[in-house]
């Protein structure tokens, strides 16, 4: 085990003296030593019950043999860090995520670890430290958030933000709102639409990394608690079996994964995030590999913010093995890829879709391509991504004149000052991976956009990047970014931008002349920050089409 070098021989007697000021006896030290990495806080909603999942997960490795060691990492609540300079944080905490793992278990050589989570950029982060480690490793999440209710009808985060626009536009009273922010989060869970915190505990059932049930089962059910010492007891298992995600997160699991991804219609940042995760992996998951995927699987379920249904109702519909099942009809899953707990047939073998509302057919898609689309062109020569499955049918195709902003808060201000008219493209620049820094999400402006009832008239582009949350004609990841002289830095107030998200085309209608001449006549702007975690984050990080990841 790789615990014995901290437990013995003879030059090991000091190691096992502080291991004895810990309460540790002869019997626990005789047992893998499993770490248990817990994401609590008391900041972050989806990690405030973590405590209570960890006990339980400790419970399972003492009962399958092994000895837990909890040790905890950071983590950021996206809602709380939204529109202002959090959110420039809220991505680069992804890397400090992996390090800190990282540097635990080395440190202490641990055998295994089981990864309690729940959100954002927490459940990426430890992902990309276990492939990184290659030591047995399994993720068990906190669970979605129970829907709210307003006025009879299931309600989450999302409708807060849109709420706001709603108010600014005469569409909605404030005391309305009032309500809605007392109904929209009531308890502990990420929140319960298939936003990104959702989105990637999902894919970790699909890229076989936690047992079947870790993306959907409530975090206020008992179920949770059992699957998280179903967890405990598994990782004991993986030890002893030493099987490692080396041996799971392969290719065929990310091709997996990415047909769940456009199945699901899941938030766009998973096309940052699986990229980020195969890189630790040491194989290549590019934009063509994600352009591909969507091009043969047909998109099954829409959950809000782009439908009427929540995680709950997946969770009851059949969850993500049911998702799963429905896709290997059509051949479209490598059901021999290894997970934590046998092969992907084996896991899916006999799920049924209880709720054909929620889940349909592979016969009936809601499309006949995923819910994540790739775009292409003079505006984007590296790429860019939307949420095709969020937007309105007469704004998959749009041509608009541009309204030019080099931040989110001039956007938001443009935005709420009325300025805004149907048919405009708002661009906001300059908040890519390294110009924000840190690749702020936008769910604010496209919120507001949508709580004003402009959705279905106005597209928002940029070189940051969208919450799950948001719908509407929203493209971002667009690169190469501005402050790298892609082509979104040198468009102006008035130019026409054409967007074609079914044929997988993002230009502006300039010559490749006039683009030249501008460009060469472009100087970059000053960095936004130049002291701190985020100054050496500016240095190393790398494009969004690669994943943004720390070089």
């Amino acid at each position: 085990m790789r615990s014995d070098m901290i437990k013995n021989g003879l030059e090991k007697a000091p190691h096992r003296s502080l291991l004895n000021a810990l309460g540790f006896v002869s019997e626990e030290l005789d047992r893998p030593m499993i770490g248990v990495v817990n994401s609590f806080n008391e900041i972050v909603p989806g990690h405030m019950h973590l405590n209570d999942l960890t006990d339980c997960v400790k419970a399972g490795i003492r009962l399958a043999g092994g000895t837990p060691v909890e040790f905890p990492c950071i983590a950021v609540c996206d809602g709380i860090a939204m529109n202002h300079s959090g959110m420039k944080y809220s991505l680069a905490s992804r890397e400090l995520i992996a390090d800190s793992i990282e540097v635990m278990a080395q440190a202490h050589q641990f055998d295994g670890l089981v990864m309690v989570t729940a959100c954002d950029k927490i459940v990426p982060g430890m992902l990309m430290a276990a492939a990184r480690l290659d030591i047995p490793s399994i993720v068990v999440s906190g669970g979605p958030m129970m829907a709210g209710r307003y006025q009879g009808r299931d309600i989450s985060l999302s409708n807060v933000f849109e709420a706001v626009g709603a108010v600014r536009s005469g569409k909605m009273t404030d005391d309305e709102l009032a309500e809605i922010e007392e109904s929209a989060c009531p308890g502990c869970g990420s929140c319960a639409g298939m936003f990104t915190a959702n989105s990637m505990n999902c894919l970790t059932e699909a890229l076989g990394i936690a047992l079947p049930g870790n993306g959907t089962v409530p975090a206020v059910s008992s179920a949770r608690r059992r699957l998280a010492k179903l967890t405990g007891i598994r990782i004991v298992y993986l030890v002893n079996e030493d099987i490692r995600p080396s041996m799971i997160l392969t290719e065929h699991a990310f091709e997996n994964g990415l047909t769940v991804d456009m199945a699901l219609g899941c938030s766009t940042n998973t096309v940052l995030h699986l990229p980020a995760i195969a890189l630790e992996a040491g194989i290549k998951i590019d934009l063509d590999k994600v352009n591909e995927l969507n091009k043969k699987t047909p998109n099954l379920c829409r959950l809000s913010p782009v439908g009427p249904h929540f995680m709950q109702d997946l969770d009851e519909a059949g969850g993500i093995p049911a998702v799963m099942n429905e896709l290997a009809k059509k051949g479209l899953l490598s059901l021999d890829a290894r997970t934590v707990s046998g092969t992907v047939g084996e896991q899916i073998k006999g799920r049924q879709v209880y709720r054909r509302d929620v889940i349909r057919s592979v016969e009936e898609p809601y499309s006949p391509d995923g819910g994540v689309a790739v775009l292409i062109g003079n505006l984007a020569p590296q790429g860019a991504v939307v949420k095709k499955s969020g937007v309105d049918e007469q704004m998959l195709k749009h041509q608009g004149p541009a309204r030019v902003f080099d931040s989110e808060e001039e956007a938001f201000k443009g935005i709420t000052s009325g300025t805004i008219r149907k048919g405009d493209v708002v661009i906001i620049r300059y908040e890519g991976p390294r110009g924000g820094p840190g690749m702020r999400e936008m769910l604010t402006p496209t919120a507001t956009i949508a709580g004003m009832g402009l959705d279905r008239d106005v597209a928002l582009l940029t070189d940051g990047r969208f919450s799950g949350a948001t719908r509407g004609a929203s493209i971002g990841h667009i690169a190469p970014e501005a402050s790298l002289g892609g082509p979104l830095a040198i468009v102006r107030d008035g130019d026409i931008i054409d967007i074609d998200i079914p044929g997988g085309r993002l230009n502006v209608l300039l010559s490749d002349e006039e683009i030249k001449n501008r460009i060469t006549g472009w100087s970059p702007p000053e960095p936004r920050i130049t002291k701190g975690y985020l100054a050496r984050y500016i240095r190393l990080v790398g494009p969004a089409s690669e994943g943004a990841v720390v070089k």
